[in-house]
């Protein structure tokens, strides 16, 4: 992966700007937190369905949106 950074210096007012390759420890440290990011948005999916399936099951036995809303206090 390619990395772009920008360099300014204050006394020139010079902005230079650099492309790289990004070195291993940038790599591992980015397919790090891709994977924790991955993990996280399917914990919250996963729990976003839960809610949604029990949501529907009370409101299936008649219970209404406030009903449901004190359960989940």
């Amino acid at each position: 992966m390619i990395i772009t950074e920008k360099i300014f210096d204050i006394q020139t007012g010079e902005e230079t700007v650099i492309e790289r390759e990004e070195t291993a420890d940038e790599q591992k440290s980015r397919l790090e937190q891709e994977a924790f990011f991955a993990q996280e948005a399917a914990e919250i999916e996963i729990k976003n369905a839960a809610r949604a399936s029990a949501n529907e099951k009370l409101e299936a036995l008649g219970l209404t949106t406030e009903e449901i809303a004190a359960l989940t206090k």
